[in-house]
């Protein structure tokens, strides 16, 4: 594909809460085996692009652990690759990523080395499924300077949390308004942008410039009459977990089969690091209904509506309901959870009672098993 990709992974999101506190959004598990930025990567690598920049800034331990090795993804090729970069201390700049577009603009060595005419910029806290080929065909048949992907979202969703668009007839976007007060379409911004290499460059230097440093609001609201950007819809499955309440019900979103069947059953796939672990065990007695259960783990009890991550333990005579266990957690005997994201590495002890009565509820537990 004529196209260099690059990832926005540096952000934080405050309504994550504790579950941001030791990773990146754009690490947090999915789907039992998955990480939220696999599928913007999966997507880029499927759509034959061999060049991606990964940008991450906030607690980028995890992530850039889980992007040490490009082969996952199928990027470790002569040409092109998998960039990770975090921000650097140089004698230009000293300074954290202070925006979107200052992200960018302190990687623009990236595009700069590059030969490709177009560029794909997608965040990494969105799940879905997209083949960008067709974007860049749109982009080129409407002679677009930019073309931002969106979708229609339904009339009972809060939107004013995205970015709101407004179209014409011929989908060129007339208005563009950042996570207004109150909402005047429910046409939102998916975060994914094809633009000309060349001039994004040129955007990007003359925000800087300007002391700006905001893609949306510096560049797409402030070009938005200048410039020729138009809309290209998708009706497909896509969600954005910038949100604990979106995480949940992301995660929940795949004990339905007909969206297992879409992202792990359907072509292409959607690829991930893969650890050796043994398949997950039920020993006599246990008990598992509609629920994802990964490897490595060890199930005694009883699991139902629920998503349990890798080597998670489940002790006996215990009760887990239309919860998200994470990675590596131990749960103690006689133990009821319900309506709990319970984070990873944690130790439940015996005998414990955690429900979310008003809403999800977190639990994080320090874990001792390491104590010695």
């Amino acid at each position: 594909m004529r196209a260099i990709g690059i990832i926005l992974a540096g952000g934080n999101s405050y309504r994550m809460k504790e579950l941001s506190s030791k990773r990146a959004v754009c690490a947090m598990p999915i789907a039992g085996s998955y990480r939220s930025i696999d599928f913007a990567l999966s997507n880029l690598t499927n759509s034959s692009i061999q060049k991606v920049a990964v940008l991450t800034q906030y607690n980028a331990g995890s992530l850039n652990e889980h992007l040490s090795s490009s082969k996952w993804w199928n990027f470790g090729r002569k040409q092109g690759g998998l960039f990770v970069s975090t921000p650097a201390v140089t004698a230009e700049n000293n300074s954290w990523y202070r925006g979107t577009a200052d992200a960018i603009a302190q990687n623009l060595s990236f595009l700069k080395n590059s030969h490709e005419p177009y560029v794909v910029i997608t965040s990494g806290d969105c799940v879905y499924k997209i083949d960008y080929n067709k974007v860049l065909e749109y982009h080129i048949e409407k002679k677009a300077d930019i073309t931002v992907v969106c979708k229609d979202m339904p009339a009972d969703v809060n939107v004013d949390r995205f970015g709101i668009i407004k179209m014409n007839e011929e989908c060129r976007i007339e208005e563009f308004e950042e996570k207004p007060v109150v909402a005047r379409s429910n046409t939102i911004s998916c975060g994914i942008y094809v633009i000309r290499r060349r001039q994004l460059i040129e955007m990007i230097e003359k925000s800087k410039e300007e002391d700006r440093y905001d893609f949306v609001k510096d560049i797409l609201i402030r070009y938005r009459n200048l410039k020729r950007i138009y809309g290209y819809k998708i009706d497909s499955y896509w969600r954005n977990i910038a949100t604990v309440e979106d995480y949940f019900e992301t995660n929940m979103d795949f004990l339905k089969k007909e969206n297992r069947d879409y992202f792990f059953k359907e072509y292409p796939d959607i690829y991930s690091k893969v650890d050796d672990l043994p398949p997950a065990k039920y020993n006599y007695g246990s008990q598992v209904r509609n629920s994802l259960i990964s490897s490595g783990c060890i199930i005694n009890g009883v699991v139902e509506n629920s998503v349990i991550f890798k080597k998670a333990y489940v002790g006996n005579n215990c009760t887990i309901k239309n919860s998200i266990i994470l990675n590596d957690v131990y749960i103690g005997d006689n133990t009821y959870i319900e309506n709990c994201i319970v984070e990873s590495h944690g130790t439940i002890r015996a005998n414990s009672n955690h429900v979310g009565e008003d809403g999800i509820r977190i639990v994080v537990e320090r874990s001792d098993r390491y104590i010695i």
